[in-house]
């Protein structure tokens, strides 16, 4: 048991290296099973179900995969994981369900939602509860998927018509996921205390292992939903000659 855990987390006791185990859950197979088909007949005949079978793969190999058991050794692992659910995942599931009218207002909704559960649930407090509570770890897990593919679903489709709400939102999530990423990179003390001792087999000091996460956050995270804004700005700008 780790320093400041009252129970094993979900994804078991914090492996050493050459010890990482996969996430072999029944309850859990058969939770991605029932969510499988639930989308599926969300998708309908109007959603791709092409992208929703890759998104559902990509998220039940995060979810099952050894990343699971090594983002209980490592921050930075953990933050991994959450870039493979928010960046991949989110916008296959996104692009499988059907397309309806996103506005300023359901834009900026979808926004604040996915920055609220993502800075809530990397905040100190939230995050050493995922590793005593599987409740809590799943609550995490389901709002940051739940709350990325309805701000992709709009960046994506909703605002097709719109891009200048894209580009605001886009660049706006961007903005917020590099101000976490930068804060916990020079944030000159470790954060985590499920992570005070796990992170030292690998190699790294907890506090490595928290800038390593951060700079996982603020580069490929932030620059993810960057270049989704500026290609809304490129459609806009091509639009704007054949409107005069």
């Amino acid at each position: 048991m780790q320093p400041g855990l009252a129970s094993t987390p979900y994804c078991g006791t914090a492996p050493a290296p050459g010890g990482v185990a996969w996430n072999l859950d029944p309850m859990l197979g058969a939770a991605l099973l029932a969510g499988l088909l639930l989308a599926w007949r969300l998708a309908g005949a109007s959603g791709d179900r092409r992208w929703l079978a890759v998104g559902w793969i990509v998220l039940a190999s995060t979810l099952i995969s050894p990343l699971c058991n090594l983002s209980v050794a490592l921050f930075s692992a953990r933050v991994a994981q959450h870039l493979v659910l928010l960046a991949v995942a989110a916008p296959m599931l996104a692009l499988a369900l059907p397309i309806y009218r996103h506005g300023p207002a359901g834009m900026a909704a979808a926004a604040a939602a996915f920055a609220a559960a993502l800075w809530a649930w990397h905040l100190p407090g939230p995050y050493a509860l995922t590793f005593r509570s599987d409740i809590a770890y799943w609550a995490m897990q389901g709002s940051l998927v739940a709350t990325a593919t309805w701000l992709w679903h709009g960046l994506l489709l909703g605002a097709a018509r719109r891009p200048e709400v894209a580009i605001l939102a886009g660049l706006a999530t961007a903005a917020q996921m590099g101000a976490l990423g930068a804060l916990l990179t020079f944030t000159p003390r470790p954060l985590f205390v499920p992570h005070a001792l796990s992170t030292l087999p690998w190699g790294l000091t907890p506090l490595e292992d928290q800038q390593l996460g951060g700079l996982l956050m603020w580069v490929p995270g932030g620059l993810a939903f960057a270049l989704l804004a500026l290609s809304a700005l490129a459609r806009a700008l091509r639009a704007e000659p054949a409107a005069r």
